[in-house]
């Protein structure tokens, strides 16, 4: 009798569009947020693991030298390539049109309810293209990417939009 435990690898987004310019206020990102009501959600699930972030991640489980997906490096892309994703990709596929955000003051958070949870906020300036994927990666220097989901999420011409990714392991 062959006996298997399987894990679930469960990802949520949620893309939050505001009219107004976050700029103003960062560093509080929490008064924004308060003060304004975004005039679209978007929330999806699913994405495709990448090779190079499942191997950086075994890398940080098991003890060894990599970097962390932390506050300090983490950041959330998007770009405007809608090319199927696969797990040998080893970035967002968009030619020119991207770009990846810094975490917000508090994230990622970790440490409960099997998840971590990464946010980042593109300004009025930033990112005014077709959203049509998106990616968590490790920063500039490493930049690592756990994972890529193609999805239409909008064009963003002006204002702010915040993208938050939930992964969770169970």
């Amino acid at each position: 009798m062959r006996n298997e435990v399987g894990g679930l690898w469960k990802v949520r987004t949620k893309l939050e569009k505001y009219h107004e310019d976050i700029a103003p206020f960062k560093g509080r990102e929490h008064v924004f947020h308060k003060r304004y009501t975004p005039y679209e959600v978007v929330e999806q699930v699913g994405n495709s693991l990448l090779n190079e972030g499942i191997n950086n991640m075994w890398t940080l489980i098991c003890g060894g030298t990599a970097t962390a997906y932390n506050n300090a490096n983490a950041r959330l892309g998007v770009g405007d390539s809608d090319t199927a994703a696969a797990a040998s990709q080893t970035d967002l596929q968009a030619a020119t049109n991207k770009v990846y955000g810094a975490m917000e003051a508090s994230f990622p958070t970790y440490g409960t309810s099997q998840k971590a949870t990464f946010k980042a906020s593109f300004g009025t300036d930033t990112a005014n293209f077709a959203w049509n994927e998106w990616s968590v990666d490790n920063g500039s220097a490493a930049a690592l990417n756990i994972n890529r989901k193609v999805e239409s999420l909008g064009t963003k011409a002006s204002g702010t939009w915040t993208l938050t990714v939930e992964i969770s392991l169970s």
